[in-house]
């Protein structure tokens, strides 16, 4: 078992890294089942100590071989193992149907699926449908997909969860819920999006020792963001090192009544090493936000004039946190059309930047699902069943880098694959998420790190700080307490 890797691939991608494996470097097929059967047995008995009473559902294909070499693996481990099949062991062919035949060597007994599982089974094991899968679950196979989700066991998935599309992540009618997903020879983007994340669980992966030049012509889907990513960006700062070094963000927001957004964009610009942080606020506001945080130079702009003032003295901009509609919000944002300082578009500047459809490639925009469809003039549903066209769509028609924001973020990148956040918790579906991020990426931007570095660590950066907040209680987490646990990310 490795950790994960950086690439994401598609279904089409990962059969050809198997069949270079096969063919190319002689690596019998059945060696490779064998070694993801034994890498899932491994996995399960880690992460389920107590499971002692295992069944395995089994179904065609080479999932239901994995599932066969699962099952003899586990009993000679002194594991209680029963076997249920959907599809007749005597109908498998090639690699699976070998697996079954020395699991029935073995001394193993396969029951024909009747409607019911082993109630009393501590763990199921998914080995029904794999990765190949192109049409919706149905029949027989529907009904133990809705069995194994009512049973009170855990579950483990055999490379992908059955009915989970391995490309898109789309549901194909019934889809297992797993709490542990063992994926061999590559990543499925799958796993990671739509409603993968819900699907899957927790993660492991294995490579079966298929060595790395059946990889090196392979196109990765996604790239995900990861410790090497963050520690080749944010490096020990030099000793005679002084604010001025580390930038001067201006955050621009805050119109009447909303002077949460700003604040909270503004510790979390200083929490991630911004030197300097402004804010240009409703004047309203001013005082109160440097009650509540000293460090942060807030100042009160009733016009563009007093806004000039402060552009001036900046390096990076956020604009949108708290922002508003009104005639003060869109008089602020005419200024900064022409501007040509890195920056951060969020929130209410969004709004406004769709009426305009301008395009800069100094600017940093980090839409949701919800703001992403009104700057494609399109919706949340069409954005969110193909994110990756999403992605491309806003990157072609705005420039600059994009973050498309929500389960399973995405950062476009002008070299490569995009960029795919793989952290972070639903309990950071909360009000002032959105606002702490833009933060973040405005200071890194403000430290020296190209856009698309500072787009993609930041959004790493902003999820794992989730993930700490959170730790094992997810719900009623806030955007704040993100806050203290910034420092301890940015300084690896």
């Amino acid at each position: 078992m490795t950790s994960l890797p950086v690439e994401i691939y598609s279904v089409a991608t990962v059969r050809e890294i198997d069949r270079a494996a096969i063919e190319d470097e002689a690596i019998p097929g059945y060696a490779l089942m064998s070694r993801a059967g034994a890498a899932a047995v491994s996995e399960a008995r880690r992460r389920f100590p107590d499971a002692k009473r295992w069944q395995v559902i089994c179904g065609a294909g080479n999932n239901a071989g994995d599932g066969y070499v699962v099952a003899r693996l586990a009993a000679s481990e002194g594991i209680i193992v029963s076997v249920v099949a959907l599809v007749d062991p005597a109908a498998l062919h090639g690699d699976a149907a070998t697996a079954y035949g020395d699991f029935a060597a073995d001394g193993g007994v396969v029951a024909a699926w009747s409607g019911q599982l082993d109630p009393d089974a501590d763990l199921l094991v998914d080995g029904l449908l794999g990765s190949g899968l192109q049409r919706d679950v149905e029949g027989e196979f529907a009904l133990a997909v809705s069995a194994i989700n009512a049973h009170a066991g855990k579950v483990m998935a055999l490379d992908i969860p059955t009915g989970l599309h391995a490309d898109s992540g789309e549901v194909m009618g019934f889809a297992v819920r797993a709490d542990l997903t063992v994926t061999f020879i590559g990543l499925k983007a799958g796993l990671f999006l739509g409603d993968g994340q819900d699907c899957s669980g927790e993660i492991a992966f294995a490579d079966l020792g298929i060595p790395a030049n059946c990889r090196h012509s392979s196109r990765a889907e996604f790239r995900r963001i990861d410790d090497h990513q963050l520690q080749r960006t944010l490096a020990p700062r030099r000793r005679t090192a002084h604010k001025g070094d580390f930038g001067h963000v201006l955050i621009i927001g805050g119109g009447a009544g909303m002077p949460g957004a700003v604040r909270l964009c503004g510790e979390a610009a200083l929490r991630t090493g911004a030197g300097r942080v402004s804010i240009a606020t409703d004047p309203g506001h001013a005082a109160m936000i440097v009650a509540t945080r000293p460090e942060l130079m807030s100042h009160a702009v009733s016009d563009t004039t007093e806004l000039q003032t402060l552009l001036d003295r900046a390096d990076v901009i956020a604009v949108g946190p708290g922002l508003g509609r009104s005639r003060w919000a869109g008089e602020l944002i005419a200024v900064l059309g022409a501007d040509e300082r890195p920056c951060v578009w969020d929130a209410d500047a969004l709004n406004w930047l769709a009426e305009s459809a301008s395009r800069s490639e100094q600017r940093i925009i980090t839409p949701h699902p919800g703001e992403a469809a009104t700057l494609l003039a399109s919706t949340a549903a069409d954005v969110q069943s193909d994110r990756r066209a999403a992605l491309n769509h806003l990157q072609e028609r705005y420039a600059g880098v994009v973050v498309l924001k929500g389960a399973g973020t995405l950062v476009s990148s002008a070299n490569g694959a995009p960029w795919l956040c793989t952290s972070g918790n639903p309990g950071m579906a909360s009000p002032g998420m959105g606002d702490v991020l833009t933060g973040i990426i405005a200071a890194l931007l403000g430290q020296g790190l190209a856009a698309e570095d500072a787009a993609a660590v930041g959004v790493e950066v902003h999820a794992r700080a989730g993930d700490r907040a959170a730790g094992s209680a997810e719900r009623g987490l806030l955007a704040s307490d993100l806050l203290p646990e910034l420092r301890s990310i940015i300084n690896l």
